[in-house]
């Protein structure tokens, strides 16, 4: 579970490199417009990245859920996650 209402990573990819997120419920399935394919690809070098979907970056819909995160990665580093309330 988590308070927050938008989700942000501390990550570096390199320049062929992406992070994509996906939200799944507590039995991991996915949440309807938080799957990896509405997470367009993430690249860069960030401490504190928001993350977006394609509608948006706001998960307050889901917050006291019970959620498990989908975190794929090709030549990056994840760091860190942190939910946050905006």
């Amino acid at each position: 579970t988590f308070s927050g209402s938008t989700l942000r990573l501390n990550y570096a990819t390199s320049a062929i490199g992406f992070i994509r997120v996906e939200i799944q419920d507590g039995d991991g399935v996915p949440v309807s417009g938080r799957t990896l394919k509405d997470c367009p690809e993430i690249f860069g070098d960030e401490i504190d990245g928001i993350i977006r979907w394609t509608d948006g970056t706001d998960v307050s819909a889901l917050e006291g859920s019970t959620i498990r995160l989908r975190i794929t990665l090709k030549d990056a580093d994840l760091y860190a996650f942190i939910f946050v309330l905006i």
